[in-house]
């Protein structure tokens, strides 16, 4: 992301355009940075069509959620297609040799599509926080209107944080630079409107979204196995224990064993006048038990259901939180290390930074436009079957 500064001394170089044309062969270290380079952008390209695909073909994904999903995946569609290709030349020749009306076109899309990234994701953490936290109450409000709203707001907001540093560049005389193209904060005002309406606000309000997500969702999984246990309490007191025929029972009506005492078996050691044959005695015997091991079986299989309980909620719970832990763990490890040194490097006169490292910490934010159609829809299992269905060619509405 080229947020104001963010790339100072990124692509600056004291050679000029003449001293670079001597140069007729790059070395083999900038031929693999730029092939790997161009890797990321057409995986982060081809990812992201996956998704806007599959989101538009596929009649089950048509739901509010998934609309803010597929805003996402044009937003970093637009990074992998308008900001990295020149990013990946810019790095490749040194210099900035374009002109300064792309060289602006090219700030303004930046800065704005980056933004309005990390802006999508917190609108999403808005967007499950009020699913799982009033679910009854905001399914009727959750529409494509409302969705679409939430987008176009997620918009507006990126293009009011990234204008007032585009504007100052204009009149500052950062614009005349005919071999750089950056943008410098010239006070400490900017730094801070940049990076907290960037990055900082809205990671707080993710962190704290999801925290609270987690525990609605641990409060839920409680419920349903409170209502798990009276169900099977229930079952117990009532159809779990084998019924037995009037007159089986013992004398003072009390529960009977289920382990037989076999009226057969008395009767083949007791004689009788009308003693049934020996082979009666023994199927009558086999039917007895075969029928108490039924009861016996039916009543283990369900009490194995219900003690199965707690350890699907439990796994279900790992997943949410590994859900979650990914999705924050991705979107902190990609953009927090870019934008603590953006604060660091425009407060402290004495604090730089190599042109490697800002390289390499600018292309690490624009992964975060690879990573995200990938957390965001791969634990959905409409999201999965639509993808195999595109990948397979086989699929057509």
């Amino acid at each position: 992301m080229d947020f104001p500064n963010f790339t100072e001394g990124v692509f600056a170089t004291n050679s000029s355009g003449n001293d670079t044309l001597e140069t007729t062969k790059p070395p083999p270290s900038k031929i693999l940075l730029t092939l790997t380079l161009s890797v990321l952008a057409i995986l982060t390209t081809f990812f992201n069509c996956l998704v806007i695909t599959a989101i538009g073909v596929t009649r089950k994904l048509h739901h509010p959620a998934n609309y803010l999903i597929c805003s996402l995946a044009v937003t970093d569609l637009l990074v992998a297609v308008l900001v990295m290709p020149f990013s990946i030349m810019y790095i490749q020749k040194e210099y900035w040799g374009m002109g300064q009306v792309v060289c602006t076109i090219w700030l303004s899309v930046d800065i704005t599509c980056c933004t309005c990234s990390i802006l999508h994701l917190a609108a999403i953490a808005i967007d499950r926080y009020r699913a799982i936290t009033d679910a009854v109450e905001y399914s009727r409000k959750r529409t494509g209107a409302r969705a679409g709203a939430m987008v176009a707001v997620v918009w507006l907001l990126s293009i009011l944080i990234s204008l007032p540093p585009l504007i100052w560049r204009h009149y500052s005389g950062d614009a005349e630079q005919v071999d750089q193209c950056i943008m410098m904060h010239h006070h400490i005002a900017f730094t801070l409107y940049s990076t907290l309406g960037a990055f900082y606000i809205p990671l707080m309000l993710i962190l704290i979204l999801y925290y609270k997500i987690y525990r609605a969702a641990q409060t839920l999984y409680m419920r349903r196995e409170a209502s798990r246990a009276s169900r099977h309490s229930c079952m117990t007191n009532g159809s779990m224990i084998p019924s037995y025929p009037a007159g089986e029972g013992d004398d003072d009506g009390g529960p009977r064993s289920p382990v037989p005492i076999s009226p057969p078996e008395k009767s083949v050691s007791e004689p009788s006048n009308e003693e049934p044959p020996r082979e009666r005695v023994r199927a009558s015997v086999k039917a007895f038990r075969s029928k108490t091991r039924r009861h016996e079986s039916r009543s283990e299989s369900r009490r194995s259901q219900f003690y199965q309980g707690p350890r699907i909620s439990g796994s279900r719970e790992r997943k949410a939180a590994s859900t979650l832990g990914l999705i924050i763990g991705a979107f902190v490890i990609c953009w927090l290390p870019f934008f603590v040194k953006e604060v660091i490097v425009n407060t402290c006169d004495a604090c730089s930074t190599s042109m490697e490292m800002a390289d390499f910490l600018t292309w690490l934010g624009y992964i975060n436009s690879l990573i995200n159609p990938l957390i965001y829809t791969i634990f959905n299992e409409d999201f999965k079957k639509a993808f195999q269905r595109l990948v397979r060619c086989s699929h057509y509405l």
